[in-house]
């Protein structure tokens, strides 16, 4: 019998452990490795879509994600007094997308996935590095701490900053700034009641949304300049949001400091040329990374490990599955952020209006801006389908 090949994951995020999980099931021989010292996301919360719920699908986690689905009622945006510019139900966007929309930890989604993979899979403090990325002669080799490795397949998940990256496109101008900083904070807030919304003000926005386990998840971004920090940042929250419709007084009383992460936004800009060079394919982040504001830079790396793990042995066709959707999502995720971050007065007027009546004739502009995105499936079933809990083979000769 031939030996399962090997592949080496550079990085233990979300798209890195769901591509170790396929690959697994498809019977290759996989190593995690993560430059931290523990399997501990960065970020607080991950929202995931039908069209990953069905990527979720292929690999039996699916149904176990849906569960933890928390919306139920309305939700929609909203303005800084208040007012509803956009409504919208879970019932409706389950309806258009045939699924549910999902919040939950991103420790949660780690810790699923990373009970699908063989114990001793994953090496943290396992600082990685391409040292050749092969060809179809010769195998790809990454250096690690502990010594080289040789692989059939790298899957580069090393985030916004991949090094791998910069490695196989040395001419690419890499991340750039986006224009805004963000914020994210997930406590338990008990007693409170409010709808899921989003909020848009004058170059910033808000967000608040129950959790399945009871906690709070709520981020905001504002127009800033690079690099800005502030000694306490729940105090800039509050000097931003505080007086801002309810329950965002509650959330920000109910914050510590220290609850609070802030990171600048920076997305690709420019297009890479393709999502793999040699026997190395990228993904999520070091392949397409985007502004957060279509919530599917998570999601479009969890479709990515799906495919790749699909087109494992022609990686040009991973590209080419790939590369034309991710860009045109990370296109249009910056012409949100472009709309929802307008400082100007007159413009905000325009849009604000625009968006209550949209939303009187029609389908919110929540559910269309997915449309397109949210009802993509997966190169091979199974999806959305009974006994997706069970992990099935991940043969070559599924269709697809």
């Amino acid at each position: 019998m031939a030996q399962p090949k090997r592949a080496v994951v550079i990085g233990g995020g979300i798209g890195g452990l769901t591509a170790a999980v396929a690959l697994h099931q498809g019977g290759a021989r996989v190593t995690v490795l993560e430059r931290a010292p523990a399997l501990a996301p960065v970020g607080a919360a991950i929202s995931l879509a039908p069209n990953s719920l069905r990527a979720l699908d292929v690999i039996g986690l699916g149904a176990t994600v849906r569960d933890l689905a928390a919306w139920q009622g309305d939700g929609g945006l909203r303005a800084p007094d208040g007012r509803w510019l956009s409504r919208t139900s879970a019932a409706a966007a389950q309806r258009r997308f045939g699924g549910p929309l999902v919040l939950l930890s991103r420790a949660t989604l780690i810790g699923h996935l990373a009970a699908l993979l063989p114990e001793g899979t994953v090496r943290t403090a396992a600082e990685a590095a391409l040292a050749d990325p092969g060809d179809s002669r010769r195998p790809a080799r990454v250096t690690t701490p502990d010594g080289e490795l040789e692989a059939d397949l790298v899957v580069a998940a090393d985030g916004i900053r991949s090094a791998v990256r910069r490695s196989l496109f040395p001419g690419h101008p890499g991340p750039v700034y986006s224009g805004f900083t963000t914020w994210r904070v997930m406590i338990p807030l008990p007693g409170v009641r409010f709808a899921s919304h989003e909020t848009w003000g004058r170059g910033r926005i808000w967000g608040t949304h129950p959790l399945k386990d009871g906690r709070v998840y709520a981020y905001a971004a504002a127009v800033t300049p690079e690099g800005g920090r502030s000694d306490d940042e729940r105090a800039e929250l509050l000097r931003r949001f505080g007086d801002w419709h309810d329950p965002i007084p509650a959330v920000l009383a109910a914050a510590r400091h220290e609850d609070v992460l802030r990171h600048d936004v920076r997305h690709l800009a420019r297009p890479l040329p393709a999502y793999h060079s040699g026997r190395v394919a990228l993904l999520g982040d070091a392949a397409h990374a985007m502004p957060p504001t279509l919530g599917q830079g998570g999601n479009q790396a969890i479709e990515d490990a799906i495919v790749l793990a699909h087109h494992r042995d022609d990686l040009a066709a991973y590209t080419a599955a790939r590369l034309p959707r991710t860009t045109a999502i990370a296109r249009r995720a910056v012409g949100v952020a472009r709309l929802n971050m307008l400082r100007n007065r007159a413009g905000m007027a325009v849009r604000d209006t625009v968006l209550t009546a949209l939303s009187k004739a029609g389908p919110a502009l929540f559910l269309r801006g997915f449309d397109d995105i949210a009802d993509w499936r997966p190169p091979r079933p199974p999806y959305a389908s009974v006994g997706t809990r069970e992990t099935g083979d991940f043969s070559r000769d599924a269709h697809g």
